[in-house]
């Protein structure tokens, strides 16, 4: 087994610790549950740059990866919305659009078709992360006297928006290429 698909296993590994320390932790901010999911997040990023750099790309690691990042993002939402810092509504959305999407890439592999991410999709990875860190840490403050939104909630409220469009551009390519009389 090769560094990339080791780190991605890692990630999966974290998982049931950001929950522990997220559900069971500390109060609001949770600096170890927010420090476990950025370690995670940076092996997302180091495993995919590792792999294409030294051309270790493999089967396991396409299967893996997206599987580590769905559990990772999914978990800590689903987690998240049991400590009341996010709406359930809105996890759900953004859960159900991955399950759709999953559905839809197994579909189009077993044609032995590949729908690439769309830049929408990284977008919307990029706003879950800055999401979930800031509701896990809390950040920044609120206090009585001022209403506003936490920034976590705001880029919660970006992921949701782009969760939906990505689902949609995602479903349109797949419409595309695929062919339901197989």
């Amino acid at each position: 087994m090769n560094l990339p698909n080791k780190l991605t296993l890692g990630r999966i590994f974290l998982v049931p610790f950001i929950i522990v320390f997220l559900v069971v932790g500390e109060k609001v901010p949770n600096y170890t549950a927010g420090a476990i999911f950025l370690a995670a997040v940076l092996t997302d990023w180091l495993d995919g740059r590792i792999a294409r750099n030294t051309r270790q790309v493999t089967a396991l690691g396409k299967l893996l990866d997206p599987i580590a990042d769905k559990l990772l993002i999914s978990t800590a939402l689903i987690a998240l919305v049991q400590v009341g810092r996010a709406p359930a509504w809105m996890v759900v959305l953004i859960v159900g659009r991955e399950l759709a999407i999953t559905g839809l890439r197994t579909v189009a592999a077993s044609q032995s078709i590949i729908i690439h991410a769309s830049d929408f999709g990284k977008y919307k990875m990029l706003a879950e992360v800055a999401a979930v860190t800031f509701l896990i840490l809390d950040w920044p403050p609120q206090w009585d006297f001022i209403v506003a939104s936490s920034l976590g909630f705001l880029c919660l409220w970006v992921a949701v928006v782009l969760s939906i469009a990505s689902g949609i551009d995602y479903f349109f390519r797949f419409w595309k290429v695929i062919d339901l009389s197989r």
